[in-house]
């Protein structure tokens, strides 16, 4: 048997979970002139379904993730590389002689790839305008690119400037549909939602929500019945943990599946794989607590020990955060920092982190 659960990586079938209609909105607005913003805390599942309906589209993709450029000029090479890898050598090669600087490309003699690169202290600002209008020129009406930005908030980290440069060069494309994705929901919204923004109302903004229970019990019961008798309470007792964060319940299904795989049953299950997960992750949930500083440590502690919603009065006096500016403060740097999500509430985006953090005041 196969362990029909997974997680870590972009999913798709047999591991993906309904999305229809988040997939048939992202299919609508890309099938026209529009660009796409989509906002969700780390871990919902953005690009995996992103991928999948833009397979649907059957056009040409370029995906950069922006956490992983060093700047401008880095990220106008990265969309050359890919532009290399969609289309041959010849039919760029005329565009790429009129660039205002010239990048250097080298063959990879170990993937086949052309690495491309520009020489450091460039002015990013011709080599992102040439990069950039070079996907417009080679699109066509039949083929246009779906430039795809992933953790777009870290555009404005690399230089004051781009995202106006950025601006500046895409407003004028209507052969590219772009989608831009985030996930530290107050800085996204910024950019794409204050008007003094350079992408103010560029998009059209989608909101992507935690998997519905209902459909995420069918898809675990579906899995888990091959290993136990009783799939709808074990499912039940998962997403009661993971309260159907996407991630995190394919992670703890995939344990409590190998579990049941290797003999475990009963309530064993759930609570021997939820054991083997915090235990895998001691370590590095330690180094993270202890990186906190105190009035950080009372806000993650109140929403995981107690029902009250941080930022109450009877949250304030119960954990001892202090003045409502502290404890405000405080919220949103654990927000911005991806550790603390709201969706119908805060809540730890770990449901793990929460169970060590339980289980330590409990030891």
């Amino acid at each position: 048997m196969k362990n029909p659960f997974k997680f870590g990586t972009i999913v798709d079938e047999p591991y993906f979970i309904n999305r229809k209609k988040e997939i048939d909105r992202v299919v609508s607005i890309l099938s026209g002139a529009n660009h796409l913003v989509v906002i969700s805390p780390r871990r919902f599942g953005k690009s995996s379904l992103i991928f999948k309906a833009v397979r649907r589209l059957e056009r040409p993709v370029i995906y950069i993730d922006l956490q992983l450029m060093t700047s401008p000029s880095d990220m106008a090479a990265q969309v050359l590389k890919r532009i290399y890898r969609i289309y041959p050598a010849q039919k760029i090669r005329q565009h790429i002689k009129r660039f205002r600087i010239v990048p250097s490309l080298s063959l990879n003699p170990v993937s086949g790839n052309i690495e491309v690169s520009f020489m450091p202290g460039t002015d990013f600002l011709p080599v992102l305008e040439d990069v950039l209008n070079l996907a417009e020129k080679i699109s066509t009406e039949a083929r246009k690119i779906i430039l795809i930005f992933d953790e777009f908030q870290d555009a404005a980290k690399m230089d004051p400037d781009l995202l106006k440069q950025m601006r500046a060069v895409m407003q004028h494309h209507v052969m590219v549909n772009y989608v831009f994705l985030g996930s530290q929901e107050s800085l996204i919204r910024e950019i794409f939602q204050k008007k003094k923004s350079p992408f103010y109302h560029f998009g059209m903004v989608m909101n992507l929500l935690k998997i519905d229970r209902s459909e995420f019990h069918l898809f675990l019961t579906e899995g888990l019945a091959q290993i136990c008798q009783e799939p709808d309470r074990v499912a039940d007792e998962i997403l009661a943990v993971t309260r159907s964060h996407p991630y995190y319940t394919q992670q703890l299904a995939f344990v409590v599946w190998e579990k049941g795989a290797a003999g475990t049953t009963g309530e064993a299950m759930v609570n021997e794989a939820v054991e083997d997960i915090i235990q895998e992750h001691d370590m590095d949930y330690e180094r993270i607590w202890l990186n906190f500083n105190k009035t950080d440590r009372k806000v993650l502690l109140g929403i995981s020990l107690s029902d009250l919603q941080p930022l109450s009065d009877a949250f304030n006096r119960m954990w001892d955060v202090g003045a409502s500016s502290t404890a405000f403060s405080s919220l949103k740097r654990l927000v911005t920092s991806g550790f603390i999500i709201r969706t119908d509430r805060y809540e730890l985006d770990d449901p793990f982190f929460s169970r060590w953090l339980i289980k330590r005041r409990e030891r």
